[in-house]
């Protein structure tokens, strides 16, 4: 894949897959607004990226989105790519003993952030004449866990979001996908084998994929050969998504 003249915004950028997708991005040419809550820890990977800005950015807050848009307008011209990434995890708990500031959270971070890069993005795209937006989805989208209520029904609501802005947009050039990477080696994980609850917590951190595989899986879904999946929830697996990061060495 060739990215170069393309602008992609990543959100989460700090670390795990958002970090990953970012260097693998950079590789391929890409033009890069990396977002996260705190500015200063996406510094380092900036400054060894070839064509990278930073912006503070709370996908919570509807103003911080509308600021990394405009950032990415300000400084490369377009926009081309959104990767809604960031999300949490937290508060891994019965429901009832849930409490409703966590359980708010969640729904603020992992669907109210993606509407907001959604709402805000595709403007901008539509006047261009297109763009691919992709949002991290999970297999907890469709499988309930013990203790995850609120991160399965966050994920349920955005695969179907993306599912709407197909429907609404794809006439106009706009690329809806969802990106479900199954278990990704990050500090998400960590925290899940922590807490012990179900049998996700139970899985050997060497069968977890590497972040990188799923960066590239992303820069994979902005090419046509992905076409088939829009509106759609990309989940490679296994010999599937091994072959295909190989063929992207």
């Amino acid at each position: 894949m060739d990215m170069r003249g393309k602008t992609v915004v990543i959100t989460g950028a700090s670390r795990g897959i958002g970090a990953a997708t970012a260097e693998v991005f950079a590789q391929a040419g890409a033009h890069l607004v990396l977002a996260a809550r705190s500015k200063a820890a996406l510094d380092s990977l900036v400054k060894k990226l070839p064509s990278a800005v930073a912006v503070a950015c709370d996908v919570s807050k509807e103003a911080d989105v509308q600021k990394m848009i405009k950032v990415a307008i300000e400084s490369f011209g377009r926009l081309d790519v959104l990767i809604n990434n960031a999300g949490v995890l937290d508060p891994v708990s019965r429901l009832e003993d849930a409490e409703t500031a966590p359980w708010d959270r969640v729904i603020d971070v992992n669907v109210k952030g993606v509407f907001y890069g959604m709402r805000h993005a595709v403007p901008v795209m539509k006047a261009q004449g297109g763009g691919t937006i992709i949002t991290i989805g999970s297999g907890a989208a469709t499988s309930a866990l013990e203790g995850w209520s609120a991160y399965c029904t966050s994920k349920a609501a955005v695969h179907h979001l993306n599912a709407c802005l197909h429907k609404e947009e794809a006439e106009h050039g706009i690329r809806a996908l969802i990106m479900s990477p199954g278990t990704v080696a990050t500090n998400m994980q960590e925290v899940i084998r922590a807490s012990g609850v179900n049998p996700v917590s139970q899985i050997p951190w060497e069968n977890h994929i590497p972040a990188e595989w799923v960066g590239k899986v992303l820069l994979w879904m902005c090419g046509s050969d992905a076409d088939s999946h829009l509106g759609q929830t990309v989940a490679i697996r296994g010999e599937a998504l091994q072959e295909l990061v190989e063929g992207m060495a």
